[in-house]
C-alpha cells in the first residue's frame, strides 16, 4: 500500500508517519522510485501500536523508540510483551524500581494472593501511595479488606485477557491491551459509582407503607 491508503487505514496524517519514519519508529517501505515505497500490514501494526504508546500511554517518542527496541527483542515473549507496553517491565534494562510507600503492606498482599508481578510495576507505587493516603485520613485498609477487592480485579483481568486472545499477532495484541486498559480505566470508575448508587438505594430504599422496616 502506498503512504496514502497507510494513513488511511491507520487514521494517522502522512506528515505524522513521515515523521515516525524518520524517527525510527516505523521501518521504512519497499522502495519502488526515488520517492515512492510500499508498505504492508507490518507496517500498519507497528504504526497502531505507536499511537497507542505515544497517543494512549502518553510515551515521548523517544521513551516509545525504546520501548519498540525492547520489544522486537522479545516479540515471541507475549507476558514480557504486556509488561513492556504497560510499563509493568522497564525497556532499559539499567532501570531500579522505584521506592513504594507502605511497600511492606503491598508486599504482603501480593504474597498472601500468589500473584506474580514485577517489582517495576507503576501500579505497586499506585497502590501504596493510596493505602498511604487513606491511615493519614484515618481510614487504614486492613490486609482482609484489600483481598476480596483483588478477587475483583482479578475477575476483570481475566475478563481484560479473554478481550485481547482474539489475535495472534503480538504486536496487535500488545496494541489492544494498552488501548483496553487505558481506555477502559475511567468506564470500570463509572461503573463502580453507578453500582455505589444501586445499591445505596437497595439497602436504603423507604419500606412500604405499614410493611416491615
Amino acid at each position: 500500500m502506498r503512504i496514502s491508503e497507510l494513513s488511511r487505514l491507520s487514521g494517522v496524517p502522512t506528515a505524522t508517519i513521515k515523521y515516525y519514519l524518520r524517527e525510527g519508529l516505523l521501518p521504512p517501505g519497499r522502495a519502488t522510485a526515488a520517492t515512492q515505497a510500499e508498505y504492508d500490514e507490518t507496517h500498519l501494526r507497528r504504526l497502531r501500536l505507536v499511537r497507542a504508546l505515544i497517543g494512549v500511554r502518553g510515551l515521548s517518542v523517544s521513551a516509545t523508540k525504546e520501548v519498540l527496541g525492547a520489544l522486537a527483542a522479545h516479540v515471541d515473549d507475549r507476558h514480557l510483551l504486556l509488561g513492556l507496553v504497560l510499563g509493568a517491565i522497564p525497556a532499559d534494562e539499567n532501570a531500579q524500581p522505584a521506592a513504594v510507600p507502605c511497600a511492606a503492606e503491598v508486599d504482603a498482599l501480593i504474597a498472601e494472593l500468589g500473584w506474580e508481578v514485577s517489582p517495576y510495576a507503576p501500579a505497586r507505587a499506585a497502590l501504596g501511595e493510596t493505602l498511604e493516603s487513606l491511615r493519614s485520613l484515618g481510614e487504614p485498609v486492613p490486609l482482609a479488606t484489600l483481598s476480596a477487592y483483588a478477587a475483583l480485579a482479578e475477575r476483570t483481568a481475566a475478563l481484560d485477557l479473554d478481550r485481547i486472545s482474539g489475535t495472534d499477532d503480538p504486536l496487535e495484541q500488545a496494541e489492544r491491551a494498552l488501548v483496553l486498559t487505558v481506555l477502559m480505566e475511567p468506564a470500570l470508575l463509572a461503573l463502580r459509582r453507578l453500582a455505589q448508587e444501586n445499591e445505596s438505594a437497595r439497602r436504603n430504599a423507604a419500606a412500604p407503607e405499614g410493611g416491615p422496616a
